[in-house]
């Protein structure tokens, strides 16, 4: 990695296109592959000779096949490695000496990452709260898991280093209960049931994961469902996880053929079932408003405590857009069967 002035660094990326990729623009192909990325930024790169294939030169029009290897010196914001402690208001629901339960809102980081170096929880965390644990070299003091971005809800926090290691183990374990509520697309054949395939790095998008259900790529992943209410064209659900991988319940829905409603990055925030009516297509769109992110909610977490082993217990209302999308689609329900 190296720096041409004080404004931006450049990074080097490099990608083997799958033996599944059709042929598809470089510029996009890449921007599948970098967070954050724009797609003037990457055919700067092009045009300034930073993007080569089989180690040529090429430009961005150029179409990306199998087995191609493309490599991109892309640049990005200055970034440091210093966590800034920022005065962000944070819903603690409950605390003691060892432990924080915080309400996350839709729309927050949980911690620093490429394109989010501050606004996050762990920069409120670390303005709120004084010598948090940090369990690895990276600047997230006091996590023990996360949620995300466009996810509410509930996460525990350590405060102290016994807390962070009994906690960590919980969840390596998945020594605890963690329940959530989706809005997902159509009519769930089942009252219950559960969704289980790997889980990995999609193949060709890598800002999501896949569902490999052979079981040659990914990580083993289990989401546990039982239908709370069923609206027609969209159903409620309580997810309850054996396993806890990234985007885990969003790719487990989408596999199933029943992504959550308004997950842009899984194909949700299309009409998927319904009518062709205008009348409709208003409503939806409304609904896509009214909550302009993935239906999706942390609701409750049970564990012991890790001091003094007593059980504990919490929960989260759902947060007001889901509220008022669930309700809107109860009352077009009811509505439809009168």
């Amino acid at each position: 990695m190296s720096s041409n002035n004080s404004s931006e660094l450049y990074e080097h990326f490099d990608f083997t296109a799958s033996s599944g990729q059709e042929p598809l623009r470089v510029d996009k192909f890449l921007m599948n592959f970098i967070d954050n990325a724009t797609r003037n930024k990457i055919q700067k790169a092009a045009v300034n000779g930073n993007i080569l294939v089989n180690n040529l030169p090429v430009k961005s029009s150029y179409k990306v096949k199998s087995g191609d290897r493309v490599s991109i010196v892309y640049s990005y914001p200055k970034q440091t490695n210093e966590l800034i402690p920022q005065d962000i208001p944070i819903n603690i629901t409950y605390e003691d000496d060892d432990i924080l339960i915080v309400n996350k809102e839709a729309g927050m980081v949980v911690h620093p990452g490429f394109g989010n170096y501050d606004g996050t929880l762990v920069n409120a965390l670390a303005y709120h709260f004084d010598n948090l644990p940090n369990k690895s070299s990276e600047n997230r003091p006091g996590l023990v898991h996360r949620i995300d971005k466009n996810t509410s809800g509930i996460l525990v926090i350590a405060k102290n280093e016994d807390s962070m290691t009994i906690l960590s183990k919980k969840f390596e374990k998945r020594d605890l209960n963690r329940l959530y509520v989706a809005l997902v697309w159509g009519d769930l054949k089942e009252d219950s049931g559960f969704i289980e395939g790997n889980i990995g790095r999609s193949l060709k998008n890598r800002k999501i994961m896949s569902v490999f259900p052979d079981g040659e790529y990914g990580k083993y992943a289990k989401t546990n469902y039982k239908v709370l209410e069923r609206f027609g064209y969209v159903t409620m659900v309580e997810c309850k996880l054996e396993t806890g991988r990234t985007h885990q319940i969003r790719a487990h829905f989408k596999f199933l053929g029943h992504p959550l409603f308004n997950d842009a990055e899984y194909g949700g925030d299309l009409i998927l079932k319904g009518t062709t009516f205008t009348k409709y297509k208003q409503f939806v769109q409304n609904c896509f408003k009214i909550c302009p992110r993935q239906a999706l909610h942390a609701r409750s977490l049970e564990f012991n405590h890790p001091k003094t082993n007593d059980l504990m217990s919490f929960e989260s209302e759902l947060a007001d857009d889901m509220s008022q999308l669930i309700e809107k689609w109860r009352s077009y329900s009811i509505n439809q069967r009168i």
